[in-house]
């Protein structure tokens, strides 16, 4: 299994639109083959941080989902509302 951490900083004034489309990200996600668990978590400490987290059965499924229209809508969205930082790990 993949586990990825993507931690997410939203420049000033763009949260709400982040989180919108992280939200949008992760509805379209959970439902894609392979994918294990896929969700959006809020920091209660920082206003302006937020976290995908998500599983996927093997490279094969991360790959298909990363192919997605989806991931490249929104994904793509993010990238223009803040800053990225991408975890693996694999178990």
């Amino acid at each position: 299994m993949i586990r990825l951490n993507c931690f997410f900083q939203a420049a000033e004034g763009k949260y709400d639109e982040a989180l919108e489309a992280a939200i949008a990200l992760t509805a379209c996600s959970q439902q894609e083959e392979g994918c294990i668990a896929y969700d959006t978590f809020e920091s209660s400490t920082r206003a302006d941080i937020l976290m995908i987290c998500e599983t996927w059965t093997d490279d094969e499924a991360l790959a298909a989902h990363s192919a997605s229209e989806h991931f490249k809508k929104y994904v793509g969205l993010l990238e223009t509302l803040g800053t990225l930082k991408l975890e693996r790990f694999e178990f």
